[in-house]
C-alpha cells in the first residue's frame, strides 16, 4: 500500500541522513523524497513517499517521531491532499514530426523549454498518471533523456501542519 509521509524537520545538516537511514533500516524503499524549506526558513518539510502495509508504517512513524529533529509527522489522505511532480524529457523532434510531438505537449499542457534542429526539452508538472500518459504518447517519437523530481504534496483545505505546529 502507498502512503504519502509530510514530515515536518529541523533545516539543519543531517537530518535527511537520519531519516533516510531509518527507512534504510526497516527495509523500505522509498518510492520518492523531495525536501525543502517551508514558509519558515528553519523549518523544512519531507514528502516521502513508501510502499509498506499499514502496521509497518506505523512503527515507522513513531521512530520517526523519536528523531530529535523531526517536529511533525502526517500521512496524507490521497483523497484530501494535491501531489505534482516534475518531469524533464528530451524527445527527438526533427522537421518530420516536430508538429505533432508540439501538438502532443499542449494537449497535456506541458512546455517546450529548449529547442534543437533534432529535439526538444519538454516540462511537464502534474499528477504521476498524467506524467506517464504523456510519456507514453511522447514515446514512439524516441524519448532519448528523461529525469523527474520526487513528489511534493500539501493537504487540502486551509489548514496548515505548520499551524498544527504551534499548538502542540
Amino acid at each position: 500500500m502507498r502512503h504519502t509521509l509530510s514530515v515536518l524537520v529541523e533545516n539543519k545538516p543531517g537530518v535527511l541522513t537520519r531519516v533516510s537511514a531509518l527507512f534504510a533500516r526497516r527495509a523500505f524503499n522509498i518510492k520518492s523524497l523531495t525536501v525543502g524549506e517551508t514558509e519558515h526558513p528553519d523549518i523544512s518539510r519531507m514528502t516521502i513517499i513508501v510502499d509498506a502495509d499499514t502496521a509497518p508504517i506505523e512503527q515507522v512513524k513513531r521512530q520517526l517521531g523519536k528523531l530529535i529533529n523531526v517536529l511533525k509527522i502526517v500521512e496524507l489522505n490521497p483523497d484530501e491532499a494535491v501531489e505534482r511532480r516534475m518531469l524533464l524529457m528530451k524527445v527527438r523532434a526533427d522537421e518530420t514530426c516536430r508538429t505533432s510531438v508540439l501538438q502532443i505537449v499542449d494537449l497535456f499542457r506541458a512546455h517546450v523549454v529548449d529547442v534543437h534542429p533534432e529535439a526538444v526539452v519538454i516540462e511537464s508538472i502534474g499528477s504521476l498518471p498524467k506524467l506517464e500518459a504523456l510519456l507514453r504518447a511522447l514515446e514512439p517519437y524516441g524519448v532519448t533523456e528523461l529525469v523527474q523530481s520526487g513528489a511534493v504534496a500539501i493537504g487540502r483545505g486551509d489548514h496548515s501542519i505548520t499551524d498544527q505546529l504551534k499548538e502542540n
